[in-house]
């Protein structure tokens, strides 16, 4: 690679929270609230993990914050790791396995090559002259209307 090029990338490190046994942990109000939302959250994540796996035309990254910021690392030419927690105790046996389903889910998933995303120092001077002349125009423009305002 030569000195010219710039290589540009995202890391996401997302320390996402277990599905929410409302009836269990007997939560209500804010907290009721707050478990819905990481449910929706992880069922969303989870539709988007099926749609990927099937290769669907429509990934329906929208449906949820989670999944539009994770874009860019689920999708196209990502790679993603993904670490899931198990709790050894029977008592949590339900969730264990609800986890193991998710995990087995995602491991279905077949993204494809890894690609790098390179700029040249051609482009990152364009990109750098189309800022400047940006501003340069809004500036004009500003002038323009500070003329017709003192001549109106």
């Amino acid at each position: 690679m030569s000195e010219a090029a710039v290589l540009i990338g995202c890391l996401h490190l997302v320390d996402l929270a277990g599905s929410q046994r409302v009836d269990k942990s007997e939560a209500v109000g804010e907290r009721l609230k707050e478990a819905q939302h990481i449910n929706k959250s992880l069922s969303v994540l989870g539709d988007v993990i099926s749609a990927l796996a099937q290769k669907s035309s429509h990934i329906p990254y929208r449906n949820s914050k989670l999944t539009q910021v994770l874009q860019d690392s689920l999708g196209g030419h990502a790679k993603t790791l993904m670490f899931v927690h198990i709790n050894p105790e029977q008592n949590a046996l339900g969730e264990t396995i609800s986890t193991l389903k998710f995990a087995e889910r995602v491991a279905s998933i077949e993204l494809g090559a890894a690609q790098s995303h390179k700029e040249t120092c051609e482009i990152k001077e364009l990109k750098e002259e189309i800022s400047n002349l940006k501003l340069t125009l809004g500036r004009k423009e500003a002038e323009l209307e500070q003329w017709r305002a003192g001549n109106a």
